[in-house]
C-alpha cells in the first residue's frame, strides 16, 4: 500500500468519525433519537447467555440471546445497515457469552468466522465483534484473537437458503492457516466466534477446518441462536418476552 492510498484511508476514517459525532443517529432497536442504541433497548439485550441446542459437528455453543425481536434488529443494523458503532454494545453481549462458556482464559484462542471480503480483513463484522468481546471479557486474561480461517473460494451467502442448502453450502468452505505461520501456540483451547447460529453449518465447517490443522476446538460463541418453531419478527417489550424465529 503506497503513502497516498494510506493517507486517503486515514482521511476517510477521520471524516466518518466526525460525521458520527455531528449527525444524530436513531436507535437501532426502536428508531428513537438516542442512537446508536438507547438505554431501554440495551436493557432488553442484556439477558442471561444460554447454551445452544446441539448441532451436528459443532462443539458446545453459547449464545448471548435469541435471533428475534430487538436482538435480530440490532444485529441486522450492524451487519447490513453499516451501524459500526454497534460493535461496542454487541461485543459486550458476546463477552457475556464468552464468560458464561467457562472458556475465557489467557491461553484461549478466539477464532472469528471470516467475512466475505479479503482474507483476514480486520474490518470484517465478526472480527470486530471478537476484538470488542475480548475487551469486555477482560482483555488478555480472556484470551486472544487469531484470525486463522479464510474462505477456500468465493463465499456464497447463507441468507435465503434452506437447511439442506445451508449445510451443503458450507462443506469444505473454509481453510485454516497453519498456526505456526502466525506464531500461534496450540496449548490452549480454541473458540469459534460467529454472529448467528442457525443450522450450525458454519460453526461445524469452521471447527472441521481448524481440527484439520491440529487445533483443539472446545467451544463456540455467538450473539444469537435461531430456533425453529416461532416467527422471527416477534416484539420484545418491557416484560422481556422473547420470540425465536424459524
Amino acid at each position: 500500500m503506497n503513502d497516498a492510498i494510506r493517507r486517503t484511508g486515514v482521511l476517510r476514517r477521520t471524516l466518518a468519525a466526525l460525521l458520527d459525532l455531528l449527525l444524530p443517529h436513531p436507535c437501532a432497536g426502536c428508531a428513537g433519537p438516542s442512537g446508536p442504541l438507547c438505554g431501554g433497548c440495551l436493557a432488553v439485550l442484556e439477558r442471561r447467555p444460554h447454551r445452544c441446542a446441539p448441532r451436528p459437528g459443532c462443539p458446545p455453543v453459547w449464545a448471548a440471546g435469541p435471533y428475534a425481536g430487538h436482538h435480530r434488529r440490532v444485529l441486522l443494523a450492524y451487519k447490513e445497515g453499516g451501524a459500526d458503532a454497534l460493535a461496542t454494545p454487541l461485543g459486550a453481549r458476546l463477552a457475556a457469552a464468552h464468560t458464561a462458556s467457562g472458556l475465557a482464559a489467557p491461553d484461549t484462542l478466539l477464532i472469528p468466522v471470516p467475512g466475505r471480503g479479503p482474507p483476514h480483513d480486520p474490518r470484517a463484522p465478526v472480527t470486530r465483534l471478537t476484538l470488542t468481546c475480548l475487551a469486555g471479557a477482560g482483555g488478555a486474561d480472556a484470551g486472544r484473537m487469531v484470525p486463522l480461517l479464510r474462505y477456500r473460494g468465493r463465499p456464497r451467502r447463507q441468507a435465503g437458503l434452506g437447511r439442506a442448502e445451508r449445510l451443503a453450502n458450507r462443506v469444505g468452505a473454509f481453510v485454516a492457516d497453519r498456526p505456526e505461520a502466525s506464531g500461534t501456540a496450540l496449548g490452549g483451547a480454541a473458540v469459534v466466534v460467529d454472529d448467528v447460529l442457525t443450522t450450525g453449518a458454519t460453526v461445524a465447517e469452521a471447527t472441521r477446518a481448524l481440527r484439520v490443522r491440529g487445533i483443539r476446538v472446545t467451544g463456540a460463541i455467538v450473539l444469537a441462536e435461531r430456533l425453529p418453531g416461532r416467527a422471527p419478527g416477534g416484539a420484545e417489550g418491557g416484560t422481556r418476552r422473547f420470540y425465536e424465529p424459524t
